[in-house]
């Protein structure tokens, strides 16, 4: 019996290389590119290794890849369930050493020293609750008041996984007891944290429990539910694929608790048999979330090699993936459950996963599978994950999901599992004590005789294991590098890291084999103190006892090891690489928009100083123009008052001296009466005054339309200059406002060709630290692939040469065989030559009897020797024959290996060629996307600038059209205005006689005083 989650396994390979090169945008002219770093966390932190009790057999190949990029990707701390472990994550962290178990990996080298923790300045200390929310995680209990009859079931590089009694709810509950002390403590916590987190968040009957979380002596107590065993110890248990109807029932369970994660947006990414729990009741549980990611899509190279979808293995090459790997997966788990062992099983891990991304999709081989089986299989495993379909559609349209079936399904194959796990125990005990009674004394026979009896009631009981819990820590579990167990718990490529499932741990942990046999009395004793806790399960001493044998080696995990290190370094490199890029894109999108920002306050001062100036300027030509024509008509004025007063002095002259002449002339007349000589004077003093007065009415006349002909004159000529002014000034600020587009125009034209620069400079040391990665992880590969050929073939000599030295006492064996023959065949003879001598002799006269006696005699001599030759004969054959055999034997296997190694080996080399390739094309198209961008990009600005020029060049003629339109029409009022004042615009037009006095000097007398008018005022017959 297991629980639901299993022992810490080995942390996963962590880190994405994945490059993502963004566009370079242009706004207003003045948006740079960009190069988008992805949101990877750093999480270049190290992992933890273990090798944890899995429930599966545990071997070699069952082990977890993980490089973890995106951000708020989870891969809590759990263990793997299902055959072997799991590599997994440390959390984000600065670095940290490789695994645990493992050292330094192949081809990646170094030791766990080589990166150093780095924990982020202002964090709680590992273990601190002082945080609130961190508080609320855990308990506040002391666990060890609280749980009793602890026993350990696995151990991984966390802590070791319980069987335990809570003694408030008197339930049996599985323990994780994770330590966070030693190196990276702080990913370590992180780690707890996390899964915590995680398996909080879960509540549902598909899925594992969480009963809670306590902390004692820098160790988490992550307690759980306890279960009974997984899909992947009923196989290894039968010896034999599950039934169809029992695959259903499993896939029904695992699809509904799937279709509950990728509802709140998780995956899980490491769905198999060995992670696929089950209850007493037959309820299907998913446990393991140590590799499941919080966040969809995700980008990690995370699960167990044989069960990894396409798109999670080429993740860090070609970007996302979501839940529809757990689809796959699934798929995968069918041929499992169908066939005892995934595709590809019988190969190395990492070949396996070159195969799966190249491949087309693994099929069901047996025939006697129905169509709805085959189908689901195949949907499950379509290659397109925009073609697979969700987990909620396969629970909900898929026949082999919805056909009806009897409830029970799984109730009986747990039933029958147990029955079955009592009948190997028995047998494997019967075994063990048959051979101490042949080695032992009597004595000790009839000790293992009187330990029969409990044992034998102990299994008579229905629903408990015979077995008793070993007392002592399985610290040793895992796979030899060679192991080719059929079994899916016998994964290659390292520890039996299983599922999280205690299922592998909890079960019991059988002493039978190389211990002592205890005293009748102790074993007695013993079965009556654990016989009221000992707990159901489905898995036999043997998966157990292998697993620990298998975990002896270790150098497929230190294989591993190494690759996830130096794909976490990989990692670490570009993330770096793609942050320095984008501090000095952003850097340089800064000081590039600064320049640019500073150029446009620039040209927007000067173009307020310049249009400031213009304002004056036009003031100062108006007032100029209204102190100009004051003056003139001042001048005007004075000139027109001394011809008046010249006029007036003049008539007053004149009038004295008529005035004179007429007396004069009346005087001399004395024969006109007085009376009528003075009205003679006066009419003529009447009449000189009108005269005058008309000829003076006649000048004012004259000068007020002088006045006012010269003053329209002079308006008319100012509203022109005013015009000029004011379309001069125009030019000049329409120039200055296309020699500042001209300007900026060219720094973005210099800001796109910095960026470029940029941008390609960048790209190639992308590009040059990603080949540069390609080829040191294909060298690694290489060199991890060849390590394995040279294990395997070494693996194959010791078994030669194991099969070398047992065959002597096979040829003994035989030889005894042969000669046991001839004795019987010897004995034959003998008792024929006595019977055929006792029959001759009774028929042959006594003188001839003699005779008789000594040919008989001479024939069983000679026929004896002809045995004696045949057997020598026989005996020479046999070992001549068994030698060839032998030979032959070991030969065709020696060849069938290396044919299967260089299989293998040209297939990892054909794929590396392949992804070289891939990865080549995808740099070369990268560089294409990145000229193209660069080209619409610089095209895109070109076609601003265009339009902005035009824009300018447009507003230019439009502000000089409405300004000479506005001119035209003032003047057009204002000839208007001079036609209804009675003045002709042609008068107006003509050059004045008046001289208009300077613009530039308005201060002095600058009305020139010319020749006075007065002279032409007065016709020479006007009076």
């Amino acid at each position: 019996m297991f629980a639901a989650e299993a022992v810490p396994r080995r942390a996963p390979v962590r880190g994405q290389a994945s490059y993502s090169q963004a566009d370079g945008l242009t706004e207003d002219g003045n948006k740079l590119a960009q190069v988008w770093v992805e949101d990877h966390p750093k999480q270049g932190g190290s992992s933890s290794s273990s090798s944890p009790l899995a429930h599966g057999g545990g071997s070699r190949r069952d082990s977890k890849l993980e490089v973890k990029g995106g951000n708020g990707e989870a891969a809590s701390s759990g263990a793997c369930g299902g055959g072997g472990g799991a590599y997994r994550k440390s959390s984000a962290g600065g670095g940290g050493g490789g695994g645990g178990g493992g050292g330094g990996g192949v081809g990646a080298g170094g030791n766990s020293n080589r990166h150093s923790q780095i924990m982020p300045a202002g964090t709680p200390r590992p273990g601190s609750l002082k945080d609130p929310e961190i508080a609320d995680l855990f308990e506040k209990n002391d666990p060890e008041k609280i749980f009793e009859d602890l026993r350990e079931i696995g151990h991984g590089s966390f802590g070791a996984v319980y069987y335990a009694r809570c003694t408030v709810t008197k339930e049996i509950v599985a323990i994780k007891k994770m330590s966070y002390l030693g190196k990276q403590t702080y990913e370590k916590w992180q780690d707890i944290l996390k899964e915590i987190r995680f398996l909080r968040q879960l509540k549902h009957p598909n899925t594992i429990e969480y009963k809670g979380c306590y902390l004692r002596d820098h160790t988490a107590w992550l307690v759980m539910e306890y279960c009974l065993g997984s899909a992947s110890d009923i196989i290894e248990v039968h010896k034999r694929p599950l039934k169809e109807e029992e695959i259903a029932a499993i896939c029904e369970g695992v699809l509904r608790g799937l279709n509950y994660l990728h509802s709140l947006g998780k995956i899980h990414r490491d769905v198999k048999a060995g992670n696929i729990l089950l209850t007493d009741n037959g309820t299907v549980k998913l446990a393991d979330f140590g590799s499941a990611s919080i966040k969809c899509p995700a980008n990690s190279f995370v699960g167990t090699p044989y069960w990894m979808a396409p798109e999670v293995i080429l993740a860090m090459d070609e970007g996302q993936y979501d839940g529809k790997v757990d689809v796959w997966s699934l798929g995968i788990t069918c041929i499992e459950l169908a066939e005892r062992k995934p595709p590809y099983f019988n190969m190395n891990a990492m070949s396996a996963l070159y195969h799966i991304a190249q491949n087309e999709r693994p099929t069901l081989h047996s025939s006697e599978w129905t169509d709805g089986f085959r189908h689901f299989v195949e949907v499950c495993l379509t290659k397109s994950p925009n073609e697979r379909p969700t987990s909620g559609k396969l629970l909900s349209q898929h026949t082999f999901i919805t056909r009806s079936r009897s409830s029970n399904v799984l109730v009986d194959l747990i039933n029958r599992t147990k029955a079955a796990v009592r009948e190997l125990d028995n047998l494997n005990y019967r075994k063990m004590k048959k051979i101490l009674m042949i080695d032992t004394c009597e004595t000790e026979s009839q000790i293992g005789d009187a330990d029969d009896t409990p044992d034998e009631q102990t299994g008579g009981d229905s629903s408990k294991s015979n077995s008793i819990t070993s007392e002592h820590s399985i610290h040793s579990m895992g796979v030899s590098a060679s192991s080719q167990s059929s079994s899916t718990n016998s994964l290659p490529l390292h520890n039996a890291d299983s599922n999280d499932g205690y299922g592998g741990s909890l079960r019991n942990q059988r002493s039978h084999a190389g211990n002592k046999m205890p005293t009748s009395t102790g074993m007695t004793a013993n079965l009556i103190e654990h016989g009221a806790n000992n707990f159901a399960t489905i898995r036999t001493t043997s998966i157990v006892t292998k697993q620990q044998k298998e975990h002896m080696q270790e150098e497929m995990h230190e294989q591993m090891s190494g690759y996830k290190r130096m794909r976490r370094e990989q990692h670490g490199a570009l993330v770096k690489l793609e942050e320095r890029c984008k501090a000095e894109v952003d850097s340089h999108k800064q000081l590039l928009e600064k320049e640019y920002e500073n150029l446009m306050q620039q040209f927007s001062k000067e173009l307020e100083k310049l249009q400031a100036r213009h304002h004056q300027e036009l003031d100062r030509k108006l007032k100029q123009n209204q102190n100009a024509e004051k003056k003139l008509h001042k001048e005007i004025t004075s000139r027109q008052e001394a011809d008046r007063k010249a006029l007036e002095t003049q008539q007053k002259k004149e009038y004295k001296a008529y005035k004179e002449r007429w007396k004069k002339e009346l005087s001399q007349d004395e024969m006109t009466p007085k009376r009528l000589r003075d009205a003679t004077l006066q009419s003529h003093k009447d009449n000189l005054k009108q005269s005058e007065a008309q000829e003076e009415q006649r000048l004012q006349r004259g000068q007020r339309e002088y006045l006012d002909l010269e003053i329209r004159k002079f308006r008319r000529k100012k509203l022109l200059s005013y015009h000029a002014l004011e379309q001069e000034l125009l030019r000049e600020e329409l120039n200055k406002r296309q020699q500042q587009l001209e300007q900026a125009h060219a720094m973005l034209l210099r800001h796109h060709e910095k960026t470029q620069e940029l941008e390609y400079r960048q790209q190639r040391a992308v590009h040059a630290l990603r080949e540069e990665q390609i080829h040191w992880q294909h060298s690694t590969e290489l060199s991890n692939q060849r390590d394995y050929m040279q294990r395997a073939e070494r693996d194959l000599r010791k078994k030669h040469a194991l099969e070398l030295k047992q065959q002597p006492k096979s040829l003994k064996q035989k030889e005894m065989q042969i000669r046991k023959q001839f004795r019987e065949t010897c004995k034959i003879q003998t008792r024929q030559y006595k019977a055929l001598k006792a029959q001759i002799l009774q028929t042959t006269p006594k003188d001839e009897q003699k005779a008789v006696i000594k040919k008989l005699k001479e024939e069983q001599r000679r026929k004896l020797a002809l045995l004696g030759e045949q057997y020598e004969q026989s005996i020479s054959e046999m070992l001549q024959k068994q030698s060839i055999r032998l030979d032959e034997s070991q030969e065709i296997e020696c060849q069938i290996l290396k044919q299967r190694l260089n299989r293998e080996l040209e297939i990892l080399m054909a794929y590396q060629s392949k992804n070289k390739m891939h990865a080549e094309s995808q740099r070369d198209r990268e560089r294409r996307e990145l000229e193209e961008r660069v080209l619409v990009r610089r095209a895109l600005l070109e076609k601003k600038l265009e339009d902005e020029t035009q824009k300018i060049l447009d507003e230019r003629s439009e502000r000089i059209r409405l300004l000479h339109e506005k001119h035209e029409r003032e003047l057009q009022q204002f000839d208007e205005e001079s036609a209804r004042s009675g003045l002709s615009a042609l008068a107006i037009a003509e050059a004045s006689k008046e001289s208009y006095p300077d613009d530039e000097s308005l201060s002095g007398s600058m009305l020139s005083l010319v020749h006075s008018n007065s002279s032409t005022s007065f016709p020479p017959n006007s009076l």
